[in-house]
């Protein structure tokens, strides 16, 4: 698992969490707020979300690997160990919603979960932000060292 091609992995999975997650984030925003959305977008919503978990997973066990042969900070560490976690969370949580509007009026249970739902999409997007820009943040930095700036 720690080349593609003879390329590192992690790199290369991280796109895919970067590209996922945020849209499936993007879509249960706007089943919570739609319910006629949820029940028409919901399938595709909830299978980029399990796309969007499979590859946090792949990128955290792949990150691991990579962190044995170069330096990250503890906040990208940190950042990635919980996000595939998150990433797990939200996908329950819009797949559950999806469920319960497929069965009609949007009801006081329903409603609740499309708040959750809500919130964690936003609280997704910033995880997903905060791991991306701490590891950039590492890569560039130890590229700028090395180039003497």
């Amino acid at each position: 698992m720690e080349t593609i091609f003879g390329l590192p992995t992690h790199p290369l999975v991280v796109h895919a969490v970067v590209v996922l997650l945020p849209l499936a984030a993007l879509g249960g925003l706007i089943m919570g707020l739609s319910a006629r959305f949820s029940v028409r977008f919901g399938p595709l919503v909830v299978a980029v979300a399990a796309a969007g978990v499979v590859s946090a997973f792949v990128a955290r066990i792949s990150g691991e690997e990579l962190a044995e042969v170069v330096s990250v900070s503890q906040v990208h560490v940190q950042a990635g160990t919980l996000l595939p976690f998150g990433a797990l969370i939200f996908f329950v949580l819009v797949l559950a919603l999806w469920l319960l509007d497929r069965r009609g009026r949007r009801e006081i249970p329903s409603q609740i979960l499309a708040v959750l739902v809500i919130v964690a999409a936003v609280l997704l997007i910033a995880w997903v932000i905060r791991a991306g820009h701490s590891g950039a943040e590492s890569v560039w930095q130890g590229i700028a060292q090395q180039m003497g700036g």
